[in-house]
């Protein structure tokens, strides 16, 4: 049976979801990183792409309570924050002098900013940066605007868009099961609701990337069922740019379970790789994994880095040890060291002329 799927891989024929289980528990890591290798560099060769990019959190206040989540805060706690519009632009200017192709804007669900702030924020910092793209807002924050205004999801995308929206991020996705999410986040939006404010968006013509929170209390069936949707719905619509399996991280935070070692965040972006034959890019997204686990990720089927970031919040509150930003310098040789070739992209992966 094994020996029929790796060789199903090898000859570009999709799997099930029967037969990615089957890999997962009877292949070793070896073969898994010779497939998603193999299956990566079908796709793309050597190349292993990063982005010039700026991330803007721009409240941590948060009506939900997720067990996982070090970042969020109640209003009045310590260390609670909102930014201002003014506030936010003033960031995205203090970066001027640097070439930042992407705008990275997310935060909580927080109840005392109006609905008009939002688009507003994306006309800001659009106006503020005209030649980046603002990929702003997860589905759980769009579920939540669509609350907020009476109004539905397209509608929210409709609004962002005409003010600048280019693209949604892929958080908020966490793990589709239903028993998972009433455990893990149970105020927060269905597994479903995530992928239909997705498949809205791609219908409108706003690209996304999609995720997966892992290392905590998931099984690999709750994984593979997780990939399953996504296929499936990139079969549909075609939107989805990228995925980003993020690993847990387990400090400050309700949950407690320990996270995924470097074996399984290797094993879980080859059968990514593998599984995920419709989404074009799948991401070791550093300041989760750590910058040398992010290296050796792409030899198991990553073939990007996500960018230089610089101030990540969200991550780093749950005990991320990675830096908060990188150098666009840092990037190219780690990428480089890793025996890649570093091609610099814009948020839709086309390469840029550095």
């Amino acid at each position: 049976m094994l020996a029929s799927i790796i060789d199903k891989v090898t000859q570009n024929v999709r799997l099930s979801a029967d037969e990615a289980m089957t890999l997962v528990m009877e292949g070793d890591i070896h073969d898994l990183g010779r497939l998603a290798l193999q299956v990566r560099r079908r796709r793309h060769g050597d190349k292993a792409f990063f982005v010039y990019n700026q991330h803007i959190n721009y409240t941590n206040i948060c009506q939900n309570a997720c067990r996982f989540c070090a970042f969020s805060r109640r209003h009045g706690d310590k260390g609670a924050y909102v930014l201002s519009i003014d506030q936010v632009v003033r960031e995205v200017q203090s970066r001027s002098s640097e070439p930042i192709r992407e705008l990275h804007v997310v935060g909580g669900l927080n109840p005392d900013l109006p609905y008009t702030y939002y688009p507003s924020l994306v006309q800001a910092v659009k106006q503020a940066r005209p030649e980046a793209s603002v990929k702003a807002f997860t589905a759980v924050e769009v579920a939540f605007l669509a609350e907020r205004g009476k109004m539905t999801p397209y509608q929210v995308l409709e609004d962002l868009r005409r003010a600048g929206l280019d693209a949604l991020p892929g958080g908020g996705a966490e793990v589709f099961s239903p028993a998972l999410r009433k455990q893990l986040c149970p105020e927060k939006i269905s597994g479903e609701a995530w992928l239909n404010i997705h498949r809205i968006a791609h219908q409108a013509g706003i690209p996304s990337n999609a995720t997966m929170l892992f290392g905590h209390v998931e099984s690999w069936e709750d994984r593979i069922s997780h990939l399953l949707a996504l296929r499936n719905l990139q079969d549909q619509t075609g939107g989805f740019l990228c995925f980003i399996p993020l690993p847990y991280q387990p400090r400050n935070n309700a949950l407690g379970a320990q996270g995924p070692d470097g074996l399984d965040i290797m094993r879980m972006m080859a059968v990514s790789r593998i599984f995920l034959d419709n989404i074009p890019h799948l991401k070791a997204y550093w300041v989760m994994t750590g910058v040398k686990t992010a290296q050796m990720a792409l030899w198991y089927g990553a073939d990007d880095m996500d960018g230089t970031v610089t101030e990540e919040r969200i991550g780093h509150a749950a005990g991320a040890q990675s830096p908060k930003g990188l150098t666009r310098t840092k990037l190219v040789q780690a990428i480089s060291q890793s025996g890649f070739a570093p091609v610099e992209r814009d948020s839709r992966f086309r390469a840029v002329i550095c």
